[in-house]
C-alpha cells in the first residue's frame, strides 16, 4: 500500500507546499485525485493574458505583477510555454523575462510546457490553477502560448481574458477576429509606441462595433517602460461578478476540459509516435483506421 499523500493546501500554506502540490498533479502522483476532490472551493480571480507570439505577454505580465503588488496583492502565476513537437521539450523562457520577482514573498511563478495541447494551455493547468485557488492568493494570472479560433480553453478557465495584441497585428486579425471576439474581456494593445498603434486601434474598435455586441475596453500599453499598467491593472480589479450564463458557461468548459484530460489519460504521446512510425512502414497505411484500431486497444 502506498503511504497516504500528506499535503495540505489552505491560505496559511508555503510556497513550497504549493510548488510540491503542484507536482503531484501536474504529474498525476499518487493521491493527487484525492488532493484536488478534497480542495476547498475559492473565489479567487483568475486572468487570462493570450495573444500572439512576440506581443510581449511576459513583460507585460512582469509589469502587471508589479502593479497588483503595489496595491498589496499576493499573485500567482501560471506561465504556460509551448512543447516542441518533435522532442517535446520547452523553453520555459518566461522564468527569464520575470526573473525579477522570483525572489519577493507574495509572488509565486510557476512555468508549464503545453505537452502537445493545442488550444495554448497545458493538459493540467485547470487542475493546477485549483490548486492555487486554494492556496490564499489574491489573484492567479495565466499567461498562454497564443491566440486563434482554437484558443477558446483559457475562456473556459479564466474569469476574465485579457487579448494582446501589437499594431503590426492588423491584417492578422482580419483572419482570427471570430475566435477574438468570443474570448476577449479586453484588449491591450502593447507597445503602444510604435508607428501605426494609433491607425490600429481606431481599426480594431470599427471590427468590435459591428462584430461584437459588448463593449470590450481596448487599453494602450508600453509594458517595457511601465507605462498604462495600472490601467490594466486597476480593469483587473475592479472586474464585476460574471454574469450567471456567462458563469455557467466557463464552468461547462472547465468540466469538459477535465473530462477530456482523464479520459485521454492512457494515451501516451510517445509511444504513439513509435507506433506510427512502425504503421507508416507499410503501403496501405491509413490514418483513420490506425486511430480507430488505436482507440480499441
Amino acid at each position: 500500500m502506498p503511504a497516504p499523500l500528506n499535503i495540505n493546501i489552505n491560505p496559511a500554506s508555503g510556497f513550497r507546499e504549493i510548488a510540491r502540490a503542484l507536482t503531484v498533479v501536474e504529474n498525476e502522483l499518487t493521491g493527487y485525485d484525492d488532493l484536488l476532490k478534497n480542495l476547498p472551493y475559492s473565489h479567487t480571480p483568475i486572468t487570462g493574458i493570450t495573444g500572439p507570439p512576440g506581443a510581449g505577454k511576459s513583460t507585460l505580465v512582469n509589469a502587471i505583477i508589479s502593479g497588483l503588488l503595489e496595491k498589496g496583492n499576493k499573485i500567482a502565476v501560471l506561465a504556460i510555454d509551448p512543447t516542441s513537437p518533435f522532442n517535446f521539450g520547452s523553453l520555459l523562457g518566461d522564468r527569464i523575462r520575470m526573473a525579477t520577482h522570483f525572489n519577493h514573498p507574495n509572488v509565486f511563478i510557476r512555468s508549464l510546457a503545453t505537452r502537445g495541447s493545442l488550444g495554448g494551455l497545458s493538459a493540467k493547468t485547470i487542475e493546477m490553477t485549483e490548486v492555487l485557488r486554494s492556496a490564499g492568493f489574491d489573484h492567479i494570472i495565466v499567461e498562454t502560448v497564443g491566440v486563434g479560433q482554437s484558443e477558446v480553453e483559457i475562456a473556459g478557465l479564466a474569469d476574465q481574458t485579457f487579448v494582446t495584441l501589437v499594431p503590426e497585428a492588423g491584417d492578422e486579425i482580419q483572419n482570427i477576429k471570430s475566435g477574438l471576439m468570443e474570448i476577449a474581456d479586453a484588449f491591450i494593445i502593447n507597445k503602444a509606441d510604435r508607428d501605426g498603434a494609433d491607425l490600429f486601434i481606431n481599426n480594431l474598435k470599427k471590427i468590435l462595433h459591428h462584430d461584437s455586441s459588448r463593449n470590450i475596453p481596448i487599453l494602450k500599453t508600453v509594458a517595457s517602460k511601465n507605462e498604462g499598467i495600472a490601467a490594466v491593472v486597476n480593469l483587473m480589479l475592479a472586474t464585476p461578478r460574471q454574469q450567471k450564463k456567462r458563469k455557467e458557461l466557463l464552468l461547462t468548459e472547465r468540466v469538459y476540459q477535465i473530462i477530456r484530460q482523464r479520459r485521454m489519460a492512457g494515451i501516451d504521446k510517445k509511444k504513439l509516435r513509435q507506433q506510427i512510425a512502425e504503421a507508416l512502414k507499410s503501403d496501405s497505411f491509413n490514418l483513420y483506421k490506425f486511430a480507430s484500431a488505436y482507440e480499441n486497444q
